[in-house]
């Protein structure tokens, strides 16, 4: 690079101290490296070897690349990560001399990692490679490669790295070289290439589902540009819908327009399953609260830790919404292998020292055969915490919106330390990070925010979810300075209208929740049926063959294939019953359902278990706030040991009397809690 008219191979051999042969084969590896880069080796027989940039700016930048690497003090965690970035990326064996030089270790501390790294590949579905005198590589297809450089990314990037403005030079070396591999600066022209589809679909997925589907994608551009791209044979047992190819045609269309790239068919199809997988990944969660062993956990759990701090946790119902959806995904997380991160860990267990003990002994107690890390207690301490601070809301003066990265504990807890703390601040609800920028600054006052946003400083405050003295003493400042702001006393004056129209919210929503209790108790029935013996199937059949009658479903085989897949996930049976909790949501369900079918002939259920009685919870895609409350209100109440046996031999109208009454309760708690007096 200091060579601007270029070197001989010759010259580089005597600098180096190595063979010109050496030279002339590593300048192979070196072409491949620039791939991507903008830089072009130039290699011309008499004149000698020289780089040259398309743009005085590629140039620069593979400077700051190269000099991110200096040496450097790995940690071990670190190495081994580096170490397998090197071998995803190499497109041949890389020699163990190679590895130890670049990594500033031995060569036999680096046998050691790989013997360590080993399990880790295979949890990739990748092959490690190493024989003497040939080197070292990873075995795998390119769509594998792919998906564990995804992995890796979310598994040691958070948002702020991903779409805040932090400087590489300042990030770790891991973090910087996993963010070269997504090629970070083409990140945000992907999202906002994806989110500029209008697709009903994107908007509607969870914020994981859609952070993981963009790194696939950001992920799946860098190759591209590197010359690795997805070939026929790559993509295996697997044929995306032609919808989902048709999408990704028009979405790479659009993206070829802004990073000047082609992709072909292969890639398309690849592309296609990636959206595929990300509506599969929001939707799997969608019902989580009807999820009969994930409320049990959290039913038990909230017993456990209400018994030793003698907080009546049981009362809070936002407690074990919240516990209910994090189990879901934390379960998922800890079964798959996936690293948990959770950087408030250490102000956590500062804070809640006590509470973190407690709430770490009653998971012990649970015996859930998984073993729960510190990182996943710390979330879920957060949720307790919560939990314990939240106290009436008083009169605000501003309304805020939270993003938050840790998901719903952080924003639960920071939400209620700022209702405690300081009450003039109204929190509106907490949003993701990609639509934290798309929100019109009019309908809010204030953005919080736990992580670095896309966005300039002046438009939102940075916070810590535990709201410490400095925290409050910044947010007093930035609402002190942008209070300066053009149209910030327009927001203030608008605060008395917006408390009036609010009166009118509560009411509406009060007759929206009413209205969906009275629907679905009014189409509540109690089935006898005469299903075959050992055949699970054809009872679904029969089973939605009725619902099909009553227009609650548009394709009784989809919502039955949603039902069987969500049942070989593990068993719906309640415990001590022979009663099954069968749910879905869908696009193919056209209004909330709720009706009991009594089997003649015990259905045969996963793990070898039967169900006699099967309860039947159906919802739409697209399903009301009100709607959702109640249908969680119902799937809790399972744990009643009265209904239990009501769902197994009681009559339609003592079941429906039962849940009446249930409801009835829920909605006074309800409406209490939303200031709306009854």
């Amino acid at each position: 690079m200091s060579r601007t008219e270029g070197m001989t191979a010759a010259e580089i051999a005597a600098e180096v101290g190595v063979s010109v042969r050496t030279v002339h084969r590593e300048m192979e590896e070196i072409e491949k490296d620039l791939r991507g880069t903008g830089v072009i080796l130039h290699k011309k027989s008499g004149t000698g070897i020289r780089l040259e940039g398309k743009t005085p700016e590629d140039m620069v930048q593979l400077r700051s690349r190269l000099l991110a690497g200096k040496p450097a003090d790995y940690s071990v965690e670190e190495r081994k990560i580096l170490m397998l970035c090197d071998l995803l990326e190499a497109d041949e064996p890389i020699k163990l001399f190679a590895l130890a030089h670049s990594l500033k270790v031995t060569v036999p501390t680096i046998s050691n990692d790989l013997d360590e790294l080993e399990p880790s590949v295979k949890r990739f579905n990748l092959n490690l490679i190493r024989r003497r005198g040939y080197g070292i590589e990873i075995e795998g297809s390119e769509d594998i490669r792919r998906r564990a450089i995804s992995r890796l990314a979310e598994e040691h990037l958070d948002y702020s790295d991903l779409v805040g403005d932090t400087s590489s030079d300042r990030s770790g070396p891991v973090t910087a070289r996993l963010l070269s591999m997504m090629n970070k600066p083409a990140l945000l022209d992907v999202e906002k290439s994806l989110w500029d589809m209008n697709w009903d679909w994107t908007e509607g997925l969870s914020e994981s589902a859609y952070t993981s589907m963009l790194i696939a994608l950001s992920v799946s551009v860098n190759r591209i540009k590197q010359g690795r791209s997805m070939e026929v044979g790559d993509i295996t047992g697997y044929d995306p819908s032609s919808a989902s190819v048709e999408e990704a045609r028009d979405f790479t269309s659009r993206l070829s327009e802004t990073l000047g790239m082609d992709v072909h068919e292969p890639e398309m199809k690849y592309i296609a399953r990636l959206f595929e997988e990300a509506k599969e990944m929001s939707e799997v969660s969608e019902l989580a609260h009807a999820d009969v062993e994930l409320v049990e956990i959290a039913h038990r759990l909230i017993e456990r830790v209400q018994k030793r701090t003698g907080i009546p946790f049981q009362d809070d119902r936002t407690l074990r919404a919240g516990l209910v959806e994090h189990l879901g995904a934390a379960m998922k997380r800890i079964r798959e292998g996936i690293r948990i991160r959770n950087p408030l860990l250490n102000p956590i267990r500062k804070d809640y020292e006590k509470l973190f003990g407690i709430v770490r002994h009653a998971v012990d107690e649970l015996k859930l055969d998984l073993t729960v890390p510190d990182e996943e207690i710390g979330f879920l301490v957060m949720h307790f915490g919560a939990s314990s601070e939240r106290l009436n809301q008083l009169e605000h003066h501003l309304k805020a919106i939270l993003v938050c990265s840790s998901g719903l504990s952080s924003s639960r807890l920071l939400g209620t330390r700022l209702n405690k703390e300081m009450p003039q601040i109204e929190v509106l609800g907490n949003v993701s990070w990609y639509e934290a920028s798309r929100i019109p600054k009019e309908q809010y006052d204030l953005m919080i925010s736990t992580i670095d946003l896309p966005l300039p400083k002046e438009r939102y405050v940075r916070l810590s979810p535990l709201l410490t003295a400095d925290d409050k003493e910044a947010l007093l400042q930035f609402i002190q300075d942008t209070s300066r702001l053009p149209g910030k006393d327009a927001a203030v004056n608008r605060v008395d209208d917006e408390r009036k129209a609010a009166s009118f919210e509560r009411l509406r929503m009060q007759a929206a929740l009413m209205n969906e209790m009275v629907s679905l108790l009014d189409g509540f029935h109690v089935y006898h049926l005469n299903n075959g013996q050992d055949d699970l199937e054809g009872t679904l059949d029969t089973i939605l063959a009725t619902v099909f009658k009553l227009a609650a479903i548009r394709d009784a085989e989809k919502v039955k294939e949603r039902l069987l897949k969500r049942e070989r996930m593990g068993t719906q049976l309640i415990p001590d019953t022979t009663l099954a909790l069968f749910h879905t949501r869908s696009s193919y369900i056209t209004k909330p359902f709720l009706s009991l079918f009594r089997l003649k002939h015990a259905a045969p259920l996963a793990d070898e278990t039967e169900a006699g009685v099967i309860l039947l919870m159906l919802a739409p895609k697209q399903l009301s706030k009100e709607s959702l409350e109640v249908l969680s209100e119902i799937s809790a109440m399972l744990l009643h040991s009265e209904l239990m046996e009501l769902m197994e031999r009681g009559s339609e109208e003592e079941i429906r009397s039962y849940l009446a009454q249930e409801l009835h309760h829920f909605f006074q708690s309800q409406t209490i809690e939303r200031g709306i007096t009854t």
